[in-house]
């Protein structure tokens, strides 16, 4: 794993270097250039798509990209066509759960079979959310899972995948889109998902209200929800909230009239 890092380290450098001017806040590459730095490199990457995979959504960038970030910014990679990328500086690139959160206790429901056999933490988040209906509760609106893992092309960004895309109806009748980015383990949300999502959104449900919402596991199997907005071309955070599935016995009466009190000011 440490000699895949390497590889990766050096081959993203090699690339953001070639193209990079200074004090510039866009570096442009295409999946070619991986294949000619690989090559120039003496490395053989198995999957070539996941070197770029890699920093946009699990590892750092080297400190040789980072330090070349103006001031106030960071790096991300955007897609930008088909096999066509961009280095990004924008204003805060991680989606990060408020660790100070209250957590709000939801009796779960969700099926033994499916917990016991869930292969992975992002389909047991998907899950949860989907059996909890925990969507519903989030949005206030009736919720219903259109298609799982949508893998669609969007204009100007290429081939984008969604983990969970929702549709929903509200009490007065308005009709939403609500595409979830899911994340466990080690992997970091990131603002180029939810971007993506929008956008996607945008092109192929133009009449429909979106609501773009980020969901990751927390410290003892709390479920972070994140809904967030493209405000003045940046992403932004409208709401958040914090979930804990617990057996029904688990949530007393006391808690069921305080601890609405408490948050209602959240």
């Amino acid at each position: 794993m440490k000699k895949k890092a390497n590889a990766y380290t050096q081959l993203i450098t090699h690339i953001f270097n070639k193209y990079y001017t200074k004090d510039c806040e866009r570096v442009e590459f295409n999946r070619l250039d991986i294949v000619e730095a690989a090559k120039e490199l003496n490395f053989d990457p198995k999957n070539i798509g996941d070197v770029v995979y890699s920093f946009k959504f699990r590892s750092d960038f080297p400190q040789e990209i980072l330090d070349k970030a103006p001031k106030g910014k960071e790096w991300v990679i955007k897609n930008i066509g088909r096999a066509k990328y961009a280095f990004v500086a924008t204003r805060g690139a991680r989606i990060l759960p408020d660790a100070m959160l209250a957590n709000i206790k939801i009796p779960d429901a969700t099926p033994g079979m499916v917990a016991k056999y869930a292969l992975s933490d992002e389909q047991a988040l998907l899950a949860k959310l989907r059996y909890n209906r925990i969507i519903d509760i989030f949005t206030g609106i009736t919720c219903y899972s259109l298609q799982n893992h949508l893998r669609t092309t969007v204009e100007n960004i290429g081939q984008i995948e969604t983990d969970e895309l929702y549709v929903g109806v509200d009490k007065n009748g308005l009709h939403y889109i609500i595409p979830i980015q899911a994340k466990g383990g080690k992997d970091e949300l990131s603002i180029v998902q939810i971007e993506q999502d929008i956008k996607l959104c945008c092109q192929k449900y133009p009449l429909l209200i979106c609501k773009a919402l980020a969901t990751q596991f927390m410290a003892d199997d709390v479920i972070a929800i994140i809904e967030l907005a493209l405000v003045d071309d940046e992403i932004k955070k409208i709401t958040e909230k914090h979930y804990k599935l617990v057996p029904p016995e688990n949530i007393n009466n006391g808690e069921l009239i305080q601890f609405p009190q408490s948050i209602s000011n959240l």
